[in-house]
Parts: C-alpha cells; sequence; structure tokens
C-alpha cells in the first residue's frame, strides 16, 4: 500500500496518495487550464505538472483570478479624431478609456451585467487561492470570459515588492499575461503606495519581460522614475482607494500628464461620474474604478453613467473649453438695444 504524503496546500495540512502535482490538482478537482501552481517557491509550469514529483512536507500554493481591484487603458499624447478616438498602451490598442474592477459585486453575474453596462475592455482581476474544498465553486472565468476582455491581474494586498512580484508571477503562469497592474501598498489605513517597495517591483519585473501598469501617488517625480524603471502607464491616485472622494489634487495630476511619454490614468477615488468627468477634462488618457460602480445603489446604471462621463470628459478635453475670465462676458450683444 502507497505511504500518503503530508503536505500543506493553499495553508492548510493534506494527506495525499498523490505522487505528481498534476496527480494533485486532479484529485481536487481542480482544472488546469484556469489555475496556477507553486510548490516550495517555485512555479510549476502546466506544460511540466506531470513531472513535478511531489514529498514529504511539500508546500504548495493553487491559484485562480478572483473579483478584485478598486482600480481604462490609454496611449499617450498624439493628434485624436473625436469619433475614431482609441489609444494604445504596450503596443494595444483599446478603444474604451474606462477600466473597471471586478470586486464588491454581490455576485459574479452582477458584475458581468455592469462591465457590459460600462463598455470597458479590460478589467482588474486579483489572485488568490483557490477553496480546495469547494474546487467546483463559481469563478469569475465562468463569467467573464478572457478570451473576449483583456484580464488585468493586479497585487491588491500586496505590502512588498517581494509578494507583488511572487503574485504576478503567478498570475502570467495561470493565464499567460504580461499586462499587469502592480501596486504596492504602504499600510492598510490609507492603501497608499509604498513608492520605494513600487520602484523595486517596477525594476524586476520589466526586466523579467512583464509589462508593468503602476499605481502610484500624485507626484510628478515619482511617476517619472517609474517610466525610466519600465512602467507602461502611471496611475496616480485621485483620492484614497474606495474613498470616493473624486480627485483631490487636479494640479498634479495635470503635471503628471504633461511629463509623461506613457498613458496616464486615474486611478483609485472616484465616486460618481462627475469625477471620472474631470479625470478626462485634465487630459487623462484613462480612468480605473471599482468601488463607484460596485457600491451603487444601482450598479449597472452607474456603470452605463460612468461610461458617458468618460466619454463627455474626453470630448471635452479635445475640444479646448473656454478661457476663465475675471469678470462677465455677456454672451449677447449689447449694441442695437431697445
Amino acid at each position: 500500500m502507497t505511504a500518503l504524503l503530508s503536505l500543506t496546500v493553499n495553508g492548510e495540512t493534506r494527506r495525499t496518495s498523490a505522487t505528481t502535482v498534476a496527480d494533485l490538482v486532479r484529485e481536487l478537482d481542480l482544472d488546469p487550464a484556469k489555475v496556477a501552481v507553486e510548490r516550495n517557491g517555485t512555479i510549476a509550469p502546466r506544460s511540466e505538472l506531470e513531472q513535478h514529483a511531489l514529498a514529504e512536507g511539500d508546500t504548495l500554493e493553487i491559484v485562480h483570478f478572483v473579483g478584485g481591484g478598486d482600480h481604462t487603458v490609454a496611449g499617450g499624447g498624439g493628434d485624436h479624431d473625436p469619433q475614431h478616438d482609441s489609444w494604445t498602451v504596450a503596443g494595444r490598442t483599446f478603444r474604451s478609456r474606462l477600466i473597471v474592477g471586478t470586486g464588491k459585486y454581490k455576485d459574479f453575474a452582477q458584475n458581468a451585467a455592469a462591465l457590459e453596462a460600462s463598455g470597458a475592455e479590460i478589467v482588474t482581476v486579483a489572485v488568490r487561492r483557490v477553496n480546495v474544498s469547494d474546487p467546483k465553486a463559481p469563478m469569475l472565468t465562468d463569467f467573464i470570459d478572457p478570451k473576449k476582455v483583456t484580464y488585468l491581474p493586479n497585487t491588491a494586498g500586496c505590502f512588498t515588492a517581494d509578494d507583488a512580484i511572487r503574485t504576478l508571477r503567478l498570475a502570467r503562469e495561470a493565464g499567460g499575461w504580461d499586462l499587469v497592474k502592480l501596486e504596492v501598498l504602504g499600510e492598510a489605513r490609507t492603501l497608499y503606495p509604498d513608492m520605494r517597495e513600487t520602484l523595486k517591483a517596477t525594476e524586476v519585473l520589466a526586466k523579467e519581460g512583464f509589462l508593468p501598469m503602476v499605481y502610484c501617488v500624485d507626484d510628478p517625480i515619482a511617476a517619472k522614475q517609474l517610466e525610466e524603471a519600465g512602467a507602461v502607464a502611471v496611475m496616480p491616485l485621485g483620492a484614497p482607494i474606495g474613498s470616493g472622494l473624486g480627485i483631490q489634487n487636479r494640479v498634479t495630476i495635470r503635471l503628471i500628464k504633461e511629463g509623461a511619454s506613457v498613458p496616464v490614468l486615474v486611478d483609485a477615488g472616484v465616486g460618481t461620474a462627475s469625477d471620472a468627468a474631470v479625470a478626462m477634462e485634465l487630459g487623462c488618457d484613462g480612468v480605473l474604478m471599482n468601488t463607484a460602480i460596485a457600491e451603487a445603489k444601482d450598479p449597472i446604471r452607474m456603470a452605463r453613467a460612468m461610461k458617458l462621463a468618460v466619454e463627455a470628459g474626453r470630448d471635452a478635453y479635445l475640444s479646448g473649453r473656454m478661457a476663465t475670465r475675471k469678470y462677465a462676458d455677456p454672451s449677447s450683444p449689447l449694441a442695437g438695444l431697445i
């Protein structure tokens, strides 16, 4: 009789007769095409799962994509035709300038409906452990098809560069994506980015062939440093994540946009449609949001409102607003009054 191995799978001890990683994945009734596996700190490529033998005491992490990301992708600069307005990031072109997250919805069905109403072509997704006790539970990929919508794996919840890098390596194994959303948080209370760790992670990821879109503080100097480190887009916060306060510092957002040669997207803090319009009127290439839609009383209607606001703000920016004046300037001529 084959002796059972004692393993740690997603933080829990498990006894198994499996001899390879592939055997274990099948034993857990998981679809290998929807998960990524890390064994003792090293990713096990899907093509080699049959060759990765298990040993007593092994530690495995099995992850997949779940709803997440509070934080559209756009190209930077150039002339735009308002009737055919698209943008490019890292060589990939999109029409919608709205990116939406996939967290905080009551269920995946509502999330999918809101995505449809928003017109967004990109969704942020978090990388989390598979629930091995219920492997057949619904997954995000069952409702939002990654073949039809661009998944943007993010590092929500990571507080060190090493954790963020590890998370994105697993994400690439799970889905093959190299366009990713990087955020390294400094503390749980404000969820402000730790820029030292963020810059470190950006440099490593860029060298490994990732295309990181990076969440950052609204600081023109920090944004330029990220671009020089390999960021394919910089994503300054408008206000703290999930706060709904709107854009608090229009001056620095505008300065970041003026100095950037990569796309600039407002990420975090949008509360309602007018906030999204302001971001676009400042010249930003896109807006990323989650809570503003997911926590609205009618998420589907709010998603539609955000779509229209982003389009209206973009048109306003391209049209060139009127100059501001200190005093009134009548619209009707004063000559010829009766």
